[in-house]
C-alpha cells in the first residue's frame, strides 16, 4: 500500500503522517518542516480559479546534491511526459514561488 503524501491546499500543508494541525506556508513552522529529515517530498494542488476546481497536482521532492546538502525540485506529468523544474533550497519554498511554478506547470511545454 502507498503511503500517503503531504498536501498543500490553499496556502496551508496537510501532512497524513503527522498528529500536529495545519501548517502555513511561509511561517516559520513550514521552514522547519522543510528542514526535517524525514519532509522528502509533498504534493501541491493546482487550482484553476476561472474554473473553480483542481486541475491536477505537481510533487515537490527534496534531492541530495553530490558535495552535501539538498535541494528541492518540482515533477509534473502531463501528455506523458515528465517536466522536472529546480527549485533550490528550503528558503525558495515560499508561497510565492510555488504559485509562479504552478503556473508554469499548468501550461503545456
Amino acid at each position: 500500500m502507498a503511503k500517503e503524501i503531504p498536501v498543500v491546499r490553499q496556502a496551508f500543508l496537510q501532512d497524513p503522517g503527522g498528529d500536529g494541525p495545519l501548517i502555513p506556508l511561509d511561517s516559520p513552522a513550514w521552514f522547519a518542516w522543510l528542514e526535517f529529515p524525514s519532509s522528502t517530498r509533498f504534493s501541491y494542488a493546482l487550482h484553476n480559479r476561472q474554473k473553480v476546481y483542481i486541475d491536477g497536482f505537481m510533487t515537490v521532492r527534496k534531492e541530495s546534491r553530490q558535495r552535501g546538502g539538498y535541494y528541492w525540485s518540482v515533477y509534473r506529468r502531463r501528455e506523458g511526459r515528465l517536466r522536472k523544474l529546480y527549485i533550490g533550497s528550503s528558503q525558495a519554498l515560499t508561497c510565492e514561488c510555488l504559485e509562479q511554478i504552478a503556473q508554469r506547470m499548468r501550461v503545456p511545454p
